[in-house]
């Protein structure tokens, strides 16, 4: 049941250290995912693909809406959530409230962070920590021609 797949950060801190003691390898990685779209499923799917264990944080709304205007988010947190934990690629689920990820990361210590090819290395929030304890940090490849803001615009010029 995907509900069970969402958690607080103390509470998924707890369960990722259980796993940890299994050997489990433990992939972090974050975004808004304010409209789910073909190129967010594929890299999700890649990212579960360098662990065992996949979590994703998610921006809360007022940190979507401090990141990306006063318009954004397009869905609610509550919805955002469930739908990527009905993904059957995602093991855990969890919001943030701040602008990035780096509380949770320090929480929860991936082995692996992972973000979009979109990113450079040195902009990865959390790639510094990460490495300093022997983590590694993976970029996936851009889907081009995917994107919540260029959906969005196409969704907006088909209305004119």
């Amino acid at each position: 049941m995907s509900k069970d797949k969402i958690f607080s950060k103390h509470k998924l801190a707890r369960i990722i250290s259980s796993l940890k003691k299994k050997r489990k390898r433990i992939v972090f990685t974050n975004g808004c995912f304010d409209i789910l779209h073909v190129g967010h499923i594929s890299y999700l799917n890649s990212a579960k693909k360098l662990g065992d264990i996949l979590v994703v944080g998610i921006n809360s709304d007022t940190s979507v809406k401090s990141l990306k205007g006063s318009r954004r988010p397009i869905m609610p947190l509550k919805d955002r959530i469930k739908i990527l934990a009905s993904l059957e690629c995602i093991d855990y689920v969890c919001a943030f409230s701040q602008k990035t990820p780096l509380n949770l990361i320090k929480k929860i210590r991936p082995d692996v962070l992972v973000k979009g090819g979109d990113w450079k290395n040195k902009e990865i929030v959390g790639a510094d920590f990460v490495k300093a304890y022997g983590g590694k940090i993976i970029t996936i490849p851009f889907k081009k021609g995917y994107s919540t803001t260029g959906l969005i615009k196409k969704i907006i010029s088909a209305q004119k």
